[in-house]
This record gives C-alpha cells, structure tokens and sequence, in this order.
C-alpha cells in the first residue's frame, strides 16, 4: 500500500544521501530516482538529487529538481537557495537575486543567504545593496572568512582601499590561504600606493590559485 512504498522511498533517500557522502553521485542519483518514484509528494529526495547534480556541475538538471520540489513545497529553503546557487553558476544573476530574496525573506537569519546575495550584487554593482547585506551576513556571523571576503570585494569596488584591506585582513586571520582575499587586499594595496605589499599579496594569491586575475576581471576589477 501507500504506506509500504513510502517507506521504500526513504530507504532509498537514505541510501542516495550515504552514496552523496561518499561522492558516489551517479548512484546516489539512481537512488533518488527511485524514491521519487515511489513517492512523487516527497520533495526531500528531489532536492537532494538536485544537489547531487549541482555537484556533477548539471545545473540544468539540477534546477529542474528543485523547481519540482519547490512547486510540492513552496517553503523548502533548502531548494531555494540551492536553486539560486545553479542559477548563479550559470551567469543568470536576475533569477539567482529573486531566489535569494525569497530564501531571506523565508528564513532572515540564515547569514550565508546575506553572503550570497552580497556577492551576486558585488559582481553586478548594486555596491550599497550589497554592502547592507554583507554588513548583515557579518552581523550574523563575524567569524566566517568568507562574508569578510565578501565585503572587501565590495569595498574594493567602492573605492574604500582601507576598508577593503581590513576586511580581506581579516578574512585571512581565519583561514591564511584564501587565494580571493591574498588578491583582493593586494589590489587594494596596489591602489593606495603600497606596491612592495600589493605584488607581494598578488604573488601569493597567483600561487595558489592561477585563474584568480581572470576572475577577478569576471568581477570588474582590474
């Protein structure tokens, strides 16, 4: 009966997120399949085979999936925010923007929601938008590399050199390796003057990550 298949459904929910664990998306994929045909009202496995396929870098099937389990549960902000994230990837920054709007406006004290719409905002060049939302994110959690990386980009691109190097600075404290925020503050460096600092900072990002300049360009900075 219903009941039965239900249950079958989990089981293989629960298999597909153990195979996902172990980066085993295909057959996770497989499993999530399984459980939504078993149980097509379920949007947990439709969102975590989502997941699995924005892991893959299949951000067409992903969207596709959470779509489908957002229209079964309008609320999920799990599949929202992931939705965004695929949109995000590929370049479609308008959809990216009205799924997160919709996750903060659902969940408002999730800070990495903030972080992520600071960033999409920071690369389009809404700079004071993103700015109250990067000071938010923060707000929510000051110790998270990231947010901090997040509003030095944006402070950079204001202009605000100080402000910029003190927040990758800080981004560094808390993890030294961040290749986006050795560039970042190298850049600011080189802005304000201080040549010797900044293409020290720019090597060390350059040595990391070798595309961190062309992206950088993708960012608007140069």
């Amino acid at each position: 009966g219903a009941g039965s298949s239900e249950a079958i459904s989990i089981a293989y929910n629960n298999r597909g997120i153990g195979r996902a664990e172990k980066g085993e998306y295909d057959l996770a994929i497989k499993d999530y399949g399984q459980a939504v045909d078993l149980d097509p009202t379920s949007q947990r496995p439709l969102t975590n085979r989502g997941i699995a396929y924005q892991r893959k870098a299949d951000y067409d099937r992903a969207i596709a999936d959470f779509t489908s389990a957002i229209s079964i549960d309008p609320s999920s902000v799990t599949a929202i925010a992931y939705r965004a994230a695929a949109y995000e990837k590929k370049g479609d920054y308008p959809r990216a923007l009205s799924d997160f709007d919709e996750a903060i406006r659902l969940k408002p004290t999730l800070g990495s929601l903030w972080n992520e719409r600071c960033w999409i905002r920071a690369i389009t060049g809404a700079l004071q938008e993103a700015l109250a939302d990067c000071n938010e994110a923060i707000r929510l959690g000051p110790n998270v590399a990231a947010r901090r990386d997040s509003r030095g980009l944006v402070q950079l691109k204001l202009g605000q050199w100080g402000g910029a190097i003190a927040d990758y600075s800080s981004a560094l404290s808390l993890q030294p390796k961040l290749a986006s925020s050795l560039y970042g503050r190298g850049m600011a460096k080189l802005k304000s003057g201080d040549s010797v600092g900044g293409n020290a900072d720019i090597a060390a990002a350059t040595a990391i990550n070798g595309n961190i300049g062309q992206q950088f360009a993708g960012y608007g900075v140069r």
